[in-house]
């Protein structure tokens, strides 16, 4: 589970993120929408521990990411825009390498090679270098590593941006089987397609706050761009 509670993140005169409070149970995929400045990314990274909170508390399965920080590493996975993996060693290698990171053990070439098939990376494929991938591939084992992680909590940081709507729709596809074997599911959009399409959760971010959170089932494409839309020009 991910919970923040009443977090505000203040750099010199900027409040980043202002007093937001939101929860994430496992088997959810909250998506956070908002613009450029919104504070989704800094909400993120507090979430990650790579800036401490001004105020208010965050958790990962019930620990304060701040004093428990080693522990909850043990249950995150991060993918951010851009996957950051080895360019010289193939999707297989990258996976080796970061799952063994992850859980201090070795695995099986075949449970690694089942998981990059699982998230739909063609064994020729997996066994080329990253360094020909396409961002919609890298991601794919990125999802593959959280997996191997058997990770609890997933935080994303706009996945979808650059990906074509094929490679788009594949990555809805593979968040959804992440939070249907019990992940946590927290990742920042702008498109609200992607959100609408993924989400069993939805958020509104402005200026640090969030204004709106709905369930996805309860909106339209339709409604959900015009409150949207709403929010951004108040």
């Amino acid at each position: 589970m991910l919970e923040a509670i009443a977090v505000s993140k203040q750099f010199n005169e900027k409040k980043a993120v202002d007093t937001v409070s939101l929860r994430v149970a496992p088997g959810d995929i909250y998506c956070l929408l908002g613009a450029n400045g919104a504070g989704k990314t800094t909400l993120i990274n507090l979430f990650l521990n790579f800036h401490p909170p001004t105020t208010g508390e965050l958790r990962i399965n019930g620990k304060d990411v701040v004093r428990h920080a080693q522990e909850v590493k043990r249950d995150l996975a991060y993918i951010p825009e851009q996957v950051m993996l080895y360019g010289v060693l193939s999707g297989l290698e990258n996976l080796a390498y970061f799952a063994e990171l992850g859980t201090g053990e070795r695995q099986p070439l075949e449970r690694l090679l089942g998981l990059l098939h699982d998230v739909g990376l063609a064994q020729d494929a997996a066994l080329h270098r990253v360094s020909t991938y396409s961002k919609g591939m890298r991601q794919k084992v990125g999802i593959a590593i959280a997996v191997a992680k058997n990770a609890k909590a997933l935080l994303l940081d706009e996945p979808t941006s650059g990906l074509d709507p094929k490679a788009a729709n594949e990555f809805s596809l593979l968040l959804r089987r992440a939070a249907g074997e019990g992940c946590a599911v927290l990742t920042t959009t702008h498109d609200l397609f992607h959100a609408k399409q993924t989400a069993s959760r939805i958020g509104i971010m402005r200026q640090g706050r969030l204004v709106a959170e709905m369930a996805a089932a309860d909106v339209s494409h339709g409604e959900l761009e015009t409150l949207y839309l709403d929010y951004m020009s108040a």
